[in-house]
């Protein structure tokens, strides 16, 4: 069950500031999870003031995809 962030994400960070393994990357328009780092403690799901971040198993397949996609483009994002 990893977690995933939706377009209702406003970058506020607060899912960064929680994170215990630092999978939030920043994007252009959201923050995105990288599905390789997220332990599935679930931590920040509760933290998101705009309920943007859910698992994985209650998103669409398109945000699911979407996170996976631009969490690769960072580098280092799985060393």
């Amino acid at each position: 069950m990893v977690s995933v962030v939706n377009d209702s994400c406003i970058k506020c960070r607060a899912c960064v500031s929680v994170c215990p393994v630092d999978a939030f990357h920043e994007g252009d328009s959201q923050m995105v999870v990288d599905p390789d780092t997220c332990i599935s403690c679930g931590v920040c799901i509760s933290e998101c003031p705009q309920g943007a971040i859910c698992s994985d198993d209650e998103a669409d397949a398109e945000v699911v995809a979407f996170n996976a996609e631009k969490a690769k483009e960072w580098p280092n994002a799985n060393d």
